[in-house]
């Protein structure tokens, strides 16, 4: 029972270990992605400085495997190109073990520290950053209380017969030591966690020098199978096996010569270990950083791009790697939001175009359309669902709630097109009589101004434009205009030849009735905006009694 109580123990101290590097990453994200997000799309041109940029992400996320499935989201959804994203991950893989050298000195004191300076400014609730930068403090604490833990157990099962018997099973094979330590690193998403572990066991003596610098190679292996293994699509994938082809390479470069490194390395100790983590990644960062270009075009090839789906409703941006990052993810599902719109604008145009050109394929198509219009906005949902919400920001949050209220209202945009309009204009078709002067004058001015009363939205959701939200709920009084004149004048003629009444009169009335329900449900886009900015050049701030009266008469007839 012994030696389950000191394994449990040494697990324990392992996950503290993990708990600490998530708490750390999803703070740094949480108060500072968005701003990181964007200064890295703007100067990651330059390798060397693409380099640094991973070195300085890992520092700050305190994981490689996070910086991995930051680049390769910006690589799958082509903000970052993949050369430079390949230097990343070499400043990244070097920045982990700097990592690993500030966590192997004596942190008995620095310990407590951060946890009791992490928990005063976590209490600051009414400051974001400082509440973010407490959670980082509060996670570096349990990661160096992790590490005395872990150290404790080391010494414990020291003199353990069956322990002592498995290390020295490795003795003598570093291929097969290579791979163990590969596997475990996999299983830990943390090559951090490993390589101090394997310094633990070199200074304790459980594992000669030889063992532990191919342990340290395991480690860099399976360090970069996580990211590989949360890709879904051939780009998202590129990067995590350019980044497994590069520490593969340097393994393999490295293994004959274990003994004389080991020898060379031995006046160092048990540092040497560290040491030799550093010098592997510094070492082969300078070797293939001139190389990234070729290895890109390698990867290309080895990975094509897919064929676009055939069905436009399959989404084309919702990388899951985005998942882990909450600013990729969210800028995924604004990607895809936007394809959306342009799917409802083109069914509107569509379906007002039959009103002057009757023809039964474009019915089918539109019908079509709509489907895939509803199942793509289904993911964005799902999507949005799945994102990693411990590193949101409050910005963040109300972002995601802006990309959900415009996809649902896009989806109730293409529903009133395809189940309403569309059939209005097929049963006036069906009749056999085509849409007088008269009404087509009306229906396109309302159509133009639904167009651009679309365009406005579209600007207020990508740029929060407070001028454009402000004249696009302004423009829901024009559209009231054309919309009275049209019903105006349309009963105006009605009463002058009232034999067209029942054939002609009610049918346009009830699509005169789903232009102003769309149109509703456009202007509704600008609510996020104006709510955040309040009243702003005179703009009254929409009530909540102004709201419900909209969505009352947007339902009307549904």
């Amino acid at each position: 029972m012994q030696g389950t109580t000191l394994l449990i123990n040494l697990a324990g101290a392992v996950a503290l270990l993990l708990w600490g590097t998530h708490m750390i990453s999803s703070g740094v994200l949480r108060g500072f992605g968005t701003a990181l997000r964007n200064w890295l799309g703007r100067h990651l041109g330059n390798r060397w400085l693409a380099l640094l940029a991973g070195l300085g992400i890992t520092g700050l996320l305190q994981s490689s495997t996070a910086a991995s499935m930051m680049a390769a989201s910006f690589t799958a959804n082509g903000t970052l190109g993949l050369a430079p994203a390949l230097a990343v991950m070499l400043g990244a893989n070097v920045g982990t073990t700097l990592v690993v050298q500030l966590l192997s000195f004596d942190t008995s004191l620095l310990a407590p520290l951060c946890l009791l300076a992490g928990l005063v400014l976590f209490r600051l609730r009414d400051d974001q950053r400082l509440e973010s930068v407490g959670q980082c403090l509060i996670g570096l604490g349990l990661m160096l209380l992790a590490l005395m833990l872990l150290g404790q157990s080391l010494e414990s099962i020291e003199g353990s017969d069956v322990f002592i018997a498995a290390v020295a099973g490795l003795q003598g094979d570093p291929l097969i030591t290579l791979l163990l330590a590969a596997l475990l690193t996999w299983a830990c998403h943390s090559s951090v966690a490993v390589v101090l572990l394997v310094a633990s066991l070199a200074a304790t003596g459980l594992a000669s020098l030889p063992t532990a610098l191919a342990l340290v190679l395991g480690a860099n292996l399976g360090g970069a199978l996580p990211a590989l293994g949360v890709a879904r699509t051939r780009v998202a994938r590129r990067l995590p096996l350019g980044n497994l082809l590069v520490r593969l390479f340097g393994c393999l470069l490295a293994l004959p010569w274990l003994p004389l490194l080991a020898t060379l390395a031995a006046p160092f100790g048990a540092a040497s270990v560290v040491y030799f983590h550093t010098a592997f990644n510094l070492v082969l960062a300078v070797l293939v950083i001139g190389l990234t270009g070729p290895l890109a075009a390698l990867l290309v090839r080895l990975l094509p791009d897919e064929p676009e789906p055939d069905d436009p409703g399959m989404p084309q941006y919702l990388d899951e790697a985005g998942l882990e990052v909450a600013n990729i993810g969210l800028a995924n599902a604004t990607r895809e939001a936007l394809r959306l719109a342009d799917m409802a604008i083109l069914m509107l145009r569509r379906t007002t175009g039959l009103i002057e050109k009757p023809d039964s394929a474009a019915v089918s198509e539109i019908r079509s359309q709509d489907r895939s219009l509803d199942q793509l906005s289904a993911a964005i949902r799902a999507y949005l669902a799945d994102i990693g919400h411990d590193g949101m920001s409050d910005g963040d949050a109300d972002r995601a709630q802006e990309i959900l209220l415009f996809t649902i209202n896009i989806e109730h945009v293409g529903d009133l097109v395809a189940n309403s309009l569309l059939q209005q204009v097929m049963r006036k078709a069906g009749r056999g009589r085509a849409f007088s002067a008269f009404e087509l004058e009306q229906v396109l001015p309302l159509q133009a101004a639904i167009d651009e009363s679309l365009h406005l939205a579209i600007s207020v959701f990508m740029r929060g434009d407070l001028a454009a939200a402000q004249r696009l709920l302004a423009r829901k009084a024009l559209l009231r205009r054309l919309e009275a004149s049209a019903s105006r004048e349309h009963f105006r003629r009605l009463r002058e030849d009232r034999t067209t009444w029942v054939e002609s009169g009610d049918l346009f009335q009830r699509m005169l009735r789903d232009y102003r329900r769309i149109h509703y449900h456009v202007t509704a886009l600008a609510y996020p905006m104006l709510e955040r900015s309040g009243v702003a050049d005179g703009q009254r701030r929409p009530s909540a009694q102004d709201r419900a009266e909209e969505a009352r008469q947007s339902s009307d007839g549904h």
